[in-house]
């Protein structure tokens, strides 16, 4: 670039006044924040505007996450229901090394229909005590009111007596509803904005270092790697006072997490089930990190009646009709829409006139991690949905416990037959669910080579009928890394 400069200032000085080399101050360099803080005096508020009318739970919410920086036009800010917890238990056995949780939850105070297949996406909190020590760090009044308005074009600010059209919302609040201090990494322009705003020198330096191309390897080890949240960085660099401002916009938003639906509303009235993985690891430098909602999850105490914001959509897996068979590949906790697809069929199965299910499901070891195992059992004899008796079949994939790993794919080619002849006879549906990285595409080539190998032709001509079976709707996958 500085060629560049040199080469354009020869063709025409006037391009720069003050030569090609020309460094303005810092100050010029930094762009304004997109957005404006503006605060309410409470005894106005009091008089105006009905705050303390507005402090349910569900309306903080719709508040906070509306005047997010992040908010998309898409997303609903509202939730759609609270729920409270009524069932917190292990599926995975103590000192496996591995903690998977059943959850179950009761709606309240109203339920919410859906169906199996459905997700549901969570708002987790943050610990109160690193909300704390953010608001104190950044010099912030916890009691304050505000509200996030953008700034209008040509840097006109927006005037604070008309800006109703959001009702304030409490400064904590909003950190703790809208900015992920105490999980998320900041991104690289934050420690590009943190090094106009450092006061120490040597920590100036860093940022600036880290910032530069020279730099960016050591920034990665130092954040990415070691998944330093938003309140960690500003505490390795106490000389930075950052405003408000650039804290709403480049502090990571709060993100709802997604969970596939376990249960079924015939089967489970007025509640709602997750299977989940609590999440933790140790990064290089041997600090321990856990996932924010799963780990919030696993801490609550049933008896404690937290209440849980929520939200429920369509998934990845639509509901199947009793009458379509199903093969059903799940490991791990990819079995927890399965769950709720076998709940839902044996509520209706009064006759035993609903199709069979095939159900391959992938674990590692027997004695730890075989999730559900009673209630697969109990369906897979005696004429339950998936006997073989009843056209179905249980089938799984041990993955530690021999020598040589074996996974759902391995168990599915075992059953080559019997998965064509649901496919090719009984008009069989085919879905997939559980981790994005390798099993979504070592099950569906699987499917190719059994197509190929048993229908007998090529595996050209196998690849063009699993597009078949997905532009028909018989071929679903939902991944999740």
């Amino acid at each position: 670039m500085t060629s560049l400069w040199r080469v354009l200032y020869q063709i025409n000085p006037t391009f720069f006044p003050h030569g090609p080399d020309y460094i303005p101050p810092t100050s010029q360099l930094l762009d304004q924040p997109k957005y404006q803080i503006v605060y309410h005096e409470l005894g106005l508020l009091q008089a105006g505007l009905s705050v303390t009318d507005s402090k349910s739970p569900a309306m903080e919410i719709e508040r906070a996450r509306s005047m997010s920086p992040a908010k998309l036009s898409y997303d609903k800010s509202t939730p759609d229901a609270f729920l409270k917890m009524v069932r917190n238990e292990p599926l995975t056995r103590k000192g496996c090394g591995r903690d998977v949780r059943h959850f179950e939850f009761e709606f309240f105070p109203s339920t919410i229909s859906y169906d199996v297949g459905d997700v549901l996406e969570v708002l987790p909190s943050q610990n109160p005590d690193l909300v704390d020590a953010f608001i104190q760090r950044c010099n912030l009044d916890p009691e304050a009111f505000i509200t996030v308005c953008p700034k209008q074009r040509g840097s006109h600010l927006v005037d604070g007596s008309k800006s109703g059209q959001a009702l304030p919302i409490n400064l904590k609040k909003y950190v703790e509803l809208a900015m992920d201090v105490t999980s998320a990494s900041p991104r690289r322009y934050f420690f590009e904005v943190m090094s106009y705003f450092a006061t120490a020198e040597h920590e100036k330096e860093r940022l600036e270092y880290f910032v530069s191309p020279e730099g960016r390897d050591d920034l990665y080890q130092y954040n990415q790697k070691e998944r330093r949240t938003v309140l960690e960085v500003l505490e390795d660099f106490p000389s930075v006072q950052m405003p408000f401002e650039w804290l709403v916009e480049l502090v990571p938003p709060l993100r709802k997490r997604a969970f596939s639906i376990a249960s079924s509303p015939s089967a489970h009235p007025n509640q709602v089930h997750l299977t989940v993985s609590v999440v933790s690891w140790t990064t290089p430098f041997k600090r321990k990190r856990m996932g924010l909602c799963s780990s919030w999850l696993a801490s609550l105490d049933p008896l404690q009646g937290v209440t849980i914001p929520s939200w429920f959509h369509k998934g990845s897996l639509p509901a199947p009709p009793p009458s379509l068979p199903l093969i059903l590949i799940g490991p791990g906790t990819g079995c927890a829409p399965f769950r709720g697809f076998l709940a839902e069929r044996a509520a209706h199965d009064t006759s035993s006139s609903a199709a069979p299910i095939m159900f391959f499901f992938g674990c590692r070891n027997e004695g730890d991690d075989f999730l559900y195992r009673d209630l697969w059992l109990s369906h897979s004899h005696d004429g339950g949905l998936l006997s073989e008796a009843r056209g179905g079949g249980f089938y799984v994939a041990f993955s530690r416990d021999q020598p040589q790993k074996v996974y759902v794919q391995h168990k599915m080619r075992e059953q080559s037959q019997k998965i064509w002849a649901a496919l090719s006879e009984g008009g069989a549906a085919i879905y997939v669910a559980g981790s994005s990285t390798n099993m979504p595409s070592d099950v569906m080539l699987a499917v190719e080579e059994i197509i190929s190998k048993e229908g007998g032709v090529a595996r050209e001509a196998a690849a063009v009928l699993i597009r078949r079976l997905e532009r028909d709707g018989k071929y679903h996958v939902e991944a999740w890394s």
